[in-house]
């Protein structure tokens, strides 16, 4: 007999390394003058240089990955956009402090890695750092047979960005009469997916590559939309306007993201027919029957990040970030009572 070899147990460390290989350079293209080690290092690191600027600097971390998004990725066999995904949720998550990226770590997991596969997510993520002018200073690549499915992959993100700890926004400043701003998404982002899977392939038994009435591409393509980033386009508001709270549109939706924001004794009131309603979301909840409050825990239906801001400010944000290309709204206000209330 002869010798068990770490490949006959399923990992491939040949494949690893080429993997590595692939994606070194399209993680170096995101590095700037801050980036003091190499992809291939037992880790990042970036000079603290920039920390003198700030009177009271706050650094600000999330972890985050995109669900499984990744399985409409593998019926598509294509994974460019959930890099990008990966990277801009987690800049939405930081953004809702007020912070701004300050460099990016990531993790891919799967049964077998495919070298090819590897390079194509970590392209998208180099491509999205890379508009934030964020560096990709490393990562990891872990091949787990038994672990995950053949053909799936899981990834996650890690982000550190910075702030001025006077500048902090946690929403405690939050009053009755404050607007709610909402900033348009392109679809589904990175939240959701395991009922929109569930409608559409289980129930309607529609193919990913299928084309349907409403939708201008085919369900695979709508699906994989890049989830929306918001940094570049709000950061400039601070300082310039006050903005009171942020949220993320992700994971609960409307419901359960909203009210993180909101100080005890105060809620907000969604005005139903402001919230741009993607067609999307209207094929999903009528082809599945899915119950109207279901639907605003679930999705961002049409609203990727929602800003509170004093009522008189209003009117100027909406012109400032409009000038910024973003397509927004006044979709609720700031009452008094509990959660959230769709009006």
């Amino acid at each position: 007999m002869n010798g068990i070899t770490y490949k006959d147990a399923g990992v491939d460390i040949d494949a690893g390394n080429e993997a590595v290989k692939r994606l070194k350079a399209h993680a170096e293209r995101t590095f700037n003058d801050s980036v003091l080690l190499g992809i291939g290092h037992f880790s990042g690191a970036i000079d603290a240089e920039m920390l003198k600027a700030y009177k009271q600097p706050v650094i600000v971390g999330s972890i985050d990955g995109v669900g499984t998004k990744t399985m409409v990725a593998s019926l598509m066999d294509s994974w460019g956009s959930i890099g990008k995904d990966l990277v801009n949720h987690s800049a939405n998550d930081i953004l809702c402090t007020g912070a701004k990226p300050l460099f990016f770590l990531d993790y891919i997991a799967s049964s077998h890695l495919k070298p090819t596969v590897i390079e194509q997510i970590v392209k998208g993520m180099s491509e999205a750092c890379a508009e934030l002018n964020m560096p990709l200073i490393g990562g990891e690549t872990a091949e787990m047979p038994g672990v995950y499915e053949k053909g799936q992959h899981d990834i996650v993100g890690c982000i550190t960005g910075i702030l001025e700890k006077a500048r902090v926004i946690d929403g405690s400043k939050t009053q009755k009469g404050d607007k709610l701003i909402g900033l348009a998404s392109n679809g589904l982002h990175t939240n959701g997916f395991s009922l929109a899977r569930k409608v559409l392939f289980d129930v309607m038994h529609y193919n990913a590559h299928e084309s349907v009435a409403g939708l201008d591409c085919s369900i695979g393509e709508e699906l994989l939309k890049v989830h929306r980033c918001y940094s570049n386009p709000v950061l400039p508001l601070f300082g310039k306007f006050d903005i009171k709270g942020i949220a993320h549109i992700t994971g609960g939706g409307f419901i359960d993201n909203i009210p993180r924001i909101i100080p005890k004794g105060l809620a907000a009131h969604i005005h139903k027919k402001q919230v741009p309603i993607l067609d999307i979301f209207k094929l999903i909840q009528r082809c599945g029957n899915v119950p109207e409050a279901e639907m605003f825990r679930t999705f961002n239906m049409g609203v990727g990040l929602v800003l509170v801001v004093p009522e008189q400010q209003a009117d100027g944000i909406l012109q400032e970030l409009e000038g910024r290309g973003e397509t927004c709204h006044v979709i609720g206000e700031i009452v008094e009572g509990e959660g959230v209330k769709l009006v």
